[in-house]
Parts: C-alpha cells; structure tokens; sequence
C-alpha cells in the first residue's frame, strides 16, 4: 500500500513546484514591465517643468556626498590591487614601468565605473527602496496622491536625476584615486618613479576611455535609481516587505549592472 499510495503523491509535488516555478517566471515578467512602463513615465515627467531642483538637490547631498567614504575607500584599494598585481607579472617580462598603461586602462574603462555602482549603488539603491518602502507600508504615498500632487514626479524623478549626476561624478573621482593609490604602491614596491607611471597612463588614456567609464557610471546610476524606486512603491507585506524589498533592490541592481556592462562594453570596445 505504500507504494501505491506514493505514487500519486510524486506528480502532485512536481505540479506544486512546476507552479511555483511558473509563478516566479510570471511574476519577474510582471515586474520588468512594470518597471519599463514607470521609466517611460519617469522620463516624461523628468523632462517636463515644473523641475524638482530644490529635491533634486537634496537628494545629490543624500545619495552623493554621503557616499564619498565608501567610494573613497574602494577606489583606493581598487587601484593598489590592480597596480601591484599587474606589476608583478609585468616584472616577470621586464616591462614593469608600463604598468600604468595597464592600470589607467583597466579603471578608466571597466574598474571605475561597475566597482562604483556595486558598492554605491547597492547602498543607494537599499536606501530608497526602504525610504519610499517605508512611505509605502505607512500610506505616506497614497496622501502624496490624495492631495493632488504626483508621486512620481514628487518621489521618483529627483533620486533618479540624482544617481544620474551622483554615480558618473563618483566614477571620475574612483578614476583619479585609483590612479593616485596605484602610482605611490608601485613607486613603494617596484621602483617605478612617478613621472613614469603618470606618462604611461597619458600615453594611452584617450578621451573614448574617459567618456566610455563616465557613460556606464550614469547608465547604471539610472538603473539603481529605478530599481530602487520601483521596488520601494511597490512593497506588499507591512515591514517585512520592507526588508525584501531593500534586499531585492540590491540583488537587481547588482545584475542588471553586470549585464548591462557587458552590453556597453560591447558597444563601446572598438570606438
């Protein structure tokens, strides 16, 4: 009996998690079409007056200057690990005093901008999700729409024109730190003086590399800004869904940075 009794048991669990799997695909479907519809609307919004200046400031010095820490420290350390790493198997050939064609290279165009918006951005993007999750869960938002004003234009514009300025003008700063903290560990370690170092990096540094870096930090300042935003209106489950949300926003962001990379990448390489 018992094996006739399993029998019927195994479909029914493999239809429970046929559903589930359905309902998650569903559901990341419903999601990306609600995000795509709230960026169309965004961008009307944001490109018609009255301008949020004001909130648009405010939010600069929030989601901005709040970061410089943060930014400071990994692009620090970004470019004393890259510095010393590539000096070291340079070294190996005998061309270690061109290692900062290498690092200049390697920041201005990858490093730079996705360290940037991996670890601001996930503290960026975490905290609008939980601030507008918060106005969310506690009705704040639906007073804002009671009253006659628009959410969007009130809430959402001004934190994303504000990682927009916010991520590029962090970019540039991770590229002069990093490069900074990667010419005084390889002057320490290796030797190497810096005027070398600083005229290999002037060697090959073009303008494309420095507009490439700066035009991912503010693609990607765009994405945190809208995920964040996104799954901050859109909270379900009281405080709870507070805290999935904040986490969600992280693990988006994060994706969508990578992916998103790649394609700039592609489309910027040979430029």
């Amino acid at each position: 009996m018992s094996l006739l009794t399993a029998q019927p048991s195994a479909p029914s669990a493999m239809g429970r998690g046929t559903k589930s799997l359905r309902e998650r695909f569903t559901g990341t479907l419903w999601r990306v079409g609600g995000m795509s519809v709230m960026t169309g609307k965004v961008l009307r919004r944001a490109v018609s007056p009255p301008y949020p200046l004001a909130d648009l400031v405010r939010q600069v010095e929030a989601l901005g200057i709040r970061s410089l820490p943060i930014a400071l420290l990994t692009s620090t350390f970004a470019g004393l690990v890259i510095s010393l790493q590539f000096a070291f198997f340079l070294a190996r050939f005998g061309v270690a005093s061109t290692v900062g064609r290498v690092v200049a290279l390697t920041l201005f165009r990858e490093l730079a901008p996705v360290l940037t918006a991996l670890t601001v951005g996930a503290r960026i993007g975490s905290g609008i999700a939980a601030e507008l999750g918060a106005m969310s869960v506690t009705e704040q938002v639906d007073a804002i729409r009671a009253l006659g004003a628009d959410p969007l234009r009130k809430l959402v514009v001004p934190r994303v024109l504000a990682c927009l300025i916010v991520l590029p003008g962090l970019t540039v700063l991770a590229d002069v730190i990093g490069v900074v903290g990667g010419m005084v560990v390889v002057k320490a370690e290796f030797g190497i003086p810096y005027g070398t170092f600083i005229q290999g990096c002037l060697d090959v540094l073009t303008m494309t590399d420095f507009i490439s870096g700066v035009f991912k930090g503010a693609v990607f300042g765009a994405i945190v800004g809208l995920v964040g935003c996104y799954q901050g209106l859109n909270v379900e489950g009281g405080t709870e869904g507070v805290g999935r949300a904040t986490t969600q926003t992280v693990a988006i962001a994060s994706v969508a940075v990578c992916l998103a990379d790649f394609f700039i990448t592609k489309l910027t390489l040979f430029l």
